[in-house]
């Protein structure tokens, strides 16, 4: 169930399973919070960014669950985060031409204005944030 944050900036959170089919429903929690914003530009960068987030705790950790957020956090700047359970930080590596894996953040760092993550006692959250650009 998607649910409204009730304090704090805008957004929305869903919690889902640990699996590739929540990207789909990721997709849809991103792209309906940036339409209902009026920023339904950025519904194709962020719609991505979310994609790489989940398809990273879904290969890379071994956790039931993940919580998709999606906040305005101020007029110019939107945060989509996946939070999980795992210890797992995320790493930017070189990837070469051949890789057919491992591009996922590299395309996450180009998409968003800026990303990066916050650990807690229990886990973690990776986010990316878009900027808003002026009318």
């Amino acid at each position: 169930m998607t649910r409204p944050t009730a304090v704090g900036p805008p957004g929305y959170t869903e919690t889902l399973p640990c699996e590739p089919e929540t990207a789909r429903r990721a997709r849809r929690l991103v792209s309906g919070a940036l339409n209902t914003w009026g920023i339904a530009e950025l519904a194709d960068a962020g719609t991505l960014i979310v994609s790489e987030l989940v398809g990273n705790a879904v290969r890379h950790t071994s956790c039931r669950l993940v919580r998709v957020s999606v906040r305005r956090v101020t007029d110019d700047l939107v945060r989509i985060g996946v939070t999980d359970r795992s210890h797992a930080l995320p790493r930017l590596d070189l990837v070469a031409d051949g890789d057919e894996t491992g591009r996922g953040l590299v395309l996450v760092d180009a998409l968003s204005y800026r990303w990066g993550y916050d650990e807690m006692r229990w886990g973690k959250t990776v986010w990316a944030e878009l900027a808003v650009s002026p009318c």
